[in-house]
């Protein structure tokens, strides 16, 4: 039988075997664990069968903790019931975990493992949410590639059947279940013949029914609890040898053998590493190479983490292992060691004890947190750290520690041996570049004999936020959970012309690569628009440079701002090597059907036609021999920031975040309000401009902008004396400026802070009665105006407020003289919430606590590397926190009591001295 080989994420390929092996599904919906929710969400409506026939019944609930109640009542009544959660989800299933353990009950939990809300909130990966469940009696299997998330989520349905211990099956959040890669498809048959039906009906028949009647969850005494805890005993030593049997099962028809507990080295090997999970990929391959230096190092690979094997563990040891690190990638503050170190020192040092090995030197080690990069080289820093001759006991890697010294210094030269293509996209939020690329490396992986690999980073503000994408293929299997490196691309295009005056993506590009730009200038006026540094690279490694005008593109074909199908055309047309052009653009235009169907065939059309007209407005730029430009990166920052803004948030906003060190990040999560006017971001392709002739100084528009990039002032005419050329103001109509004969009206837009969403020109009422179809508000292109207008901007926020106790805040158009204190949030373009919060913080701003739940607005009102929410020239304005989700209102209400009984007590001891 011809295998099938498909490119999907971890989360298809987890929720394909889930959904075909159950029959109830409660969700609700996390992230990154959303997909798997969502595919089954889909599925069912769809009428898609499980393996049995039937269609699976997903029913999404109100929260987690609702989720698992469901989940625990699903399965007492005898149906075959999943869930998909992490992190703080995971958290709030804790107390039915427990009982559902606790009785004994088969089920699969499939968990992204996620960062938990420490400091801060992180919807990224590592295993702090798994480790707060070892717990629960839940077993758990981790899975450390997209082929295991689908092989491994088959073993723990299959095993949590035989044994009755619930199975939490996990992988790495992110960095395998967003990673797209080419793997075999288990089909149903396989599946089927995996699961034993006996253990199928076994479970069903120890439902709740009234034809059996029987009672679980009884209340219990201190005379017999602790022997009833005792029982389930057995049922857990059988765990390991009942999983270790279904891998085998596995293998028998896929060829894939897997083991609870695996060893990857040489078998004389004198320096070993533990772990779990992505890490054993990068680890593994990385042992691989050095062992061809001639170095003796291993791996042991744990999957099964609960019940511990400590036999295996201890087994799959070399017998000339000396010096062994044990990685966590979760931190347990006060611990004696994270969880994994703990238990492996306690499965040697009870082999040692029994005589069965010489105690080795055992360090342990933390890394990867909220997804951070964990690549060949620190795996080399390890070992190295382990060739010493007193390695230091406890270590990170991958930071920089100048607090406590703890982490191990990291050769950046060091890079493994590859024979894959590798190529980079910077895009824009919301531009489709990541889309297109998952498509892309889709193409690749299902069309092609090549393996593939893509994987792509964004952070959690909404759109306006770079997304870089990471895309490998080649013959050879690719397992590298890892980002691509400093000169390692092949190939690298911007999707976003701004981003090359800010972000030095050149640096991944390898000698002789090629780069792509969107630009709106041509392949003869190009180059005079390239920062210095730019040009010097292209020049030194050699570059093929071309262009295409791609926002012009999909302007003519409908696409509006969406340029993923035209860049991804210009990519494919460069690969003739993997696919013609020919053939290539029929399966673009396949995929973007499969991707836009549910749109209407009219969407589809525009995506076709944006596809049709690409590559003749591709061209390539003649490289001149020297550099000819002055012009250097854009400053991350803009304006007089204060030091924490110029040493962190620069170093963030400029992609260098990974190297700051510890004694600069605050210990509490404490951060300083009003840092979004500093970053601008350069997002717009077109802004507003104000025609003063025809306004009617209605303060609509700055009423309706999200963003508070666009506003309003009345101030005296002398304030405006010195204006810089460009800055537009007339005289005041309906304002009464105390102190002035002469007010003037101004408006002003922050060129480099507004996202072009024309919601003020949609709102203005002024019309321009000397041109047709114009109004007070107009969009006009960016990019010829935005150094003049920044300045104007500049000059317009230090003008002087106007008195706040003299607004009538009833009108529109005097509310809007009040200063915004939520300004350039990360919300998407055109936002329908931020205008409001915008207007609330104009209102009541310089006296505002708030209480924010998790969701979108605690995303763009408090997301890293900068914040929305500010404050007045006097230092005043909203204080802000986030706590979780489902206690948002508990929260403010623990504030309102707080600040009330504060209250109270001034007003005590006023009384109290007799002050009137």
């Amino acid at each position: 039988m011809a295998k099938k080989m498909i490119a999907c994420d971890g989360n298809e390929a987890t929720a394909n075997v889930a959904f075909a092996v159950s029959e109830v599904a409660a969700i609700y919906p996390i992230t990154p664990s959303s997909p798997m929710a969502e595919h089954a969400d889909n599925w069912s409506a769809a009428g898609k069968k499980n393996i049995w026939g039937q269609v699976p019944r997903v029913f999404e609930m109100q929260s987690e903790g609702g989720a698992a109640g469901t989940v625990h009542g699903a399965l007492q009544a005898g149906a075959l019931t999943t869930t998909f959660t992490a992190s703080q989800g995971l958290l709030l299933m804790i107390p039915n975990m427990y009982k559902i353990a606790g009785e004994l009950t088969p089920t699969v939990f499939h968990v992204t493992a996620r960062a938990l809300a420490m400091q801060g909130l992180s919807i990224f990966g590592d295993h702090s949410d798994i480790m707060a469940c070892r717990q629960t009696g839940f077993a758990m299997l981790g899975s450390s590639s997209v082929q295991e998330c689908q092989d491994m989520a088959l073993v723990a349905h299959a095993s949590t059947l035989e044994s009755r211990v619930p199975f939490v099956h996990f992988f790495d959040g992110f960095r395998t279940s967003h990673e797209v890669m080419k793997i075999e498809a288990l089909e149903d048959g396989v599946i089927r013949s995996v699961i034993d039906e006996k253990y199928v009906k076994a479970c069903r028949e120890r439902c709740l029914t009234p034809d059996r009647p029987t009672m679980r969850g009884t209340a219990q005494n201190p005379d017999v609890y602790f022997q009833g805890r005792e029982t389930v005993n057995p049922f857990y030593k059988k765990v390991p040898e009942i999983v270790q049997k279904y891998m085998d099962k596995v293998a028998s028809f896929t060829g894939r053998q897997y083991h609870i507990v695996d060893y990857v080295g040489a078998p004389d090997a004198e320096r070993v590493i533990i772990s779990m999970g992505s890490s054993t990929c990068t680890i593994g391959d990385t042992v691989k190479y050095l062992n061809s230096k001639g170095e003796k190092v291993g791996l042991v690979n744990v999957r099964l983490y609960r019940p511990f094997p400590m036999e295996a563990v201890v087994a799959a040891l070399p017998k000339t292992v000396k010096k062994i690190a044990v990685l966590d990638r979760c931190k347990e503050p006060g611990s004696a060691g994270e969880p994994l170190f703990q238990d492996a020192l306690t499965a040697v040092s009870e082999a040692v004890m029994a005589g069965q090995m010489a105690m080795p030197k055992m360090i342990g080690g933390r890394y990867g947190l909220s997804s951070k990069e964990f690549t060949p080289a620190m795996v080399k820093a390890i070992f190295d750290e382990l060739s010493l001759e007193a390695p230091r006991a406890r270590f990170t890697v991958g930071i920089n520690d100048d607090v406590c010294n703890t982490s191990l210094p990291i050769d950046p030269d060091f890079k493994l041996d590859s024979d894959f293509f590798q190529a980079m996209f910077f895009g824009l939020g919301s531009d489709g570049t990541v889309g297109a690329n998952k498509n892309s490396i889709k193409i690749i992986g299902n069309e092609t004999e090549n393996n593939a690999q893509g994987y792509f980073v964004y952070d959690s503000k909404k759109s306006g936020s770079m997304t870089t994408s990471h895309l490998r293929f080649g013959k050879s299997i690719i397992d590298a959970p890892y980002l691509i490196g400093e000169n390692e691309a092949d190939f690298v295009a911007c999707h976003h012309t701004p981003h090359l005056e800010s972000v030095d993506m050149l640096k991944y590009a390898k000698q002789g690569a090629t780069f792509l730009v969107n630009t709106p200038h041509s392949a003869e006026t190009v180059w005079d628009t390239f920062p210095r540094p730019v040009q010097e690279v292209i020049i030194k490694k050699q570059l093929k440079v071309y262009v295409i005008d791609a926002y012009a593109v999909a302007a003519k074909t409908g696409m509006g701002r969406r340029i993923n199908t035209v860049m991804q055309t210009c990519f494919f047309s460069k690969l003739g090597n993997v696919l013609d052009s020919d053939t290539a653009i029929k399966y673009i235009k396949k995929y973007a059907e499969k991707t836009y169907a549910k749109k209407g065939m009219e969407v589809v059309q525009k995506n076709w036609d944006a596809i049709d007209a690409s590559l003749a407005n591709l061209f390539e730029v003649k490289v001149p021999a020297a550099v000819t430009s002055t012009k250097e990166f854009r400053a991350p920052i803009h304006g007089n920031a204060p030091a924490f803004v110029n040493e962190v948030t620069a170093e963030i906003i400029k992609g260098n975040g990974e190297k700051l060190p510890v004694s600069k990040m605050p210990c509490d999560g404490v951060f300083p309000t009003g840092t979004t006017k500093y970053e601008k971001r350069d997002l717009a392709l077109n802004i507003p401009s104000w025609n003063p002739d025809a306004c009617v100084q209605c303060g609509k528009c700055a009423m309706v902008c999200p963003h508070a990039a666009i506003r309003v002032k009345v101030v005296d005419e002398s304030a405006v004396a010195n204006a810089p050329e460009g800055f537009k103001f007339t005289a005041a109509k309906g304002f009464k400026l105390e102190g002035s004969e002469k007010p003037v009206f101004a408006i002003s837009v922050s060129s480099y802070d507004c996202t072009g969403c024309g919601v003020c020109t949609q709102a203005c009422i002024g019309k321009d009665k000397n041109e047709e179809g114009k109004k007070a508000i107009n969009m006009v292109p960016q990019e010829p105006i935005k150094v003049q207008e920044g300045k104007c901007w500049d000059f317009f926020v230090d003008l002087p407020e106007f008195d706040r106790t003299k607004v009538n805040k009833n009108l529109v158009k005097q509310a809007m003289l009040l200063e915004p204190l939520f300004e350039f949030s990360g919300s998407c373009a055109g936002c329908g919430e931020t205008a409001y919060v915008r207007l609330v913080s104009q209102l009541f701003g310089d006296r505002m606590v708030v209480a924010n739940a998790t969701g979108c607005s605690s995303i763009y009102g408090g997301n890293l590397p900068t914040t929305p929410w500010a404050k007045n020239k006097e230092g005043r304005g909203p204080a802000w926190a986030n706590s979780l989700f489902e206690d948002n209102a508990e929260f403010g209400l623990g504030m309102r009591l707080a600040i009330t009984k504060h209250a109270n007590q001034a007003v005590s001891l006023l009384e109290a001295v007799n002050v009137p």
